[in-house]
């Protein structure tokens, strides 16, 4: 077991440092067997990538934009999800969702 007490601001940093990096590697091997096994199970069952993505509904990102950024019209928002902080920030500013929609 490691004494935290007897280390340094510096060595402690770099150890969060490493235990996060670590952390992260964990979780991206773990996933990258998950889904090797998602394949494996797919494959020997005659189902392709198509087929899976199928199951998950339609695409993120699908719906048409209802609300845009009058400061930067390239900025819109489906009026679905969390508000942007652009919606926010209007409405912060005494403008209604009615001010902004497309």
């Amino acid at each position: 077991m490691i004494d935290l007490e007897s280390l340094s601001l510096k060595e402690l940093k770099q150890l969060k440092k490493d235990v996060d990096s670590a952390i992260n590697n964990f979780k991206d091997r773990e996933r990258r067997k998950a889904l090797a096994e998602v394949e494996a199970f797919a494959k020997e069952r005659g189902l392709t990538a198509a087929d899976l993505k199928a199951l998950t509904g339609r695409a993120r990102g699908g719906l048409p934009p209802k609300f845009a950024n009058p400061a930067n019209p390239s900025q819109t928002w489906s009026g679905r999800g969390r508000r942007p902080r652009w919606v926010e920030a209007a409405l912060a500013d005494g403008k209604s969702l009615d001010d902004l929609a497309i």
